[in-house]
């Protein structure tokens, strides 16, 4: 045991509180992570070495770490725009595990956090001269029916803005109406759009040219981030607003 003498009298050095404190976090740490391990391997999730990885760092390996969200609910956006734009962010989910993220104004919208994000085809709809927030939806495109989506998208009113992000599986019950729905909003990789590939869009309804926010990756075994999927996708930009 180690001793301090004071005067002639010896007084046992108290243990280190810090280290039995650490000692204690990385126990709950190790805890933690084995527990997080079983339940990736009772759901037989093949990538979760990578997922693990991606969730603790930010998904700073996907994106530019300027443009990467450090919360859940953050919105990290990489410049302001002009007082007649309207920023936004737009991300699409990881496989069917990290749901999408939807952001306008430095706002987040649709994501997680707000408990408004779910598989298929997520969609924000706000007022093209306001900028507020009209709907917000989501639609199961594998075990779900595509006739509430159909009648969704007939509802959009000239002068809306339209974002869309995917999320596990975007695509099955995806008929030859609805892609053309969207594609009537300016998107031009709707047409294409294939099983369990990732797709980011922003339109608009009365838009008569294609929309230039818009990127798709497509399912490819042999690329895919997460095995059976490719990896997240992203755009930002600045919106101008509707001027009749």
């Amino acid at each position: 045991m180690l001793t301090v003498r004071v005067g002639k009298t010896k007084m046992a050095r108290r243990p280190n509180f810090s280290a039995k404190f650490l000692l204690k976090y990385m126990l709950v740490l190790v805890s933690a992570v084995v527990l997080l391990t079983l339940l990736l391997q009772k759901y037989n999730i093949p990538f979760k070495d990578e997922l693990l990885r991606a969730l603790s760092d930010g998904f700073q390996k996907s994106v530019p770490a300027s443009m990467a969200p450090s919360k859940a609910g953050a919105c990290n956006m990489a410049r302001d725009c002009p007082e007649d734009h309207f920023s936004f962010f737009v991300r699409s989910g990881a496989a069917n595990v990290v749901a999408p993220k939807i952001c306008l104004q430095h706002k987040l919208v649709l994501g997680t956090v707000l408990n408004n994000a779910g598989l298929g085809i997520n969609i924000v709809i706000i007022n093209g001269k306001t900028g507020d927030v009209v709907k917000t939806a989501h639609f199961d495109m594998y075990s779900g029916d595509v006739k509430p989506l159909v009648e969704f998208l007939k509802s959009i009113e000239t002068g809306a803005v339209v974002l869309m992000a995917s999320y596990d599986e975007p695509s099955s019950k995806l008929d030859e109406e609805a892609r053309k729905l969207i594609a009537e909003l300016g998107s031009q990789s709707v047409k294409s759009l294939g099983f369990r590939d990732n797709w980011v869009f922003v339109g608009g309804k009365g838009v008569s040219v294609h929309s230039n926010f818009e990127k798709y990756l497509k399912n490819n075994n042999a690329k895919n981030k997460y095995e059976n999927w490719p990896e997240l996708i992203e755009i930002q930009g600045c919106i101008p607003k509707y001027l009749e």
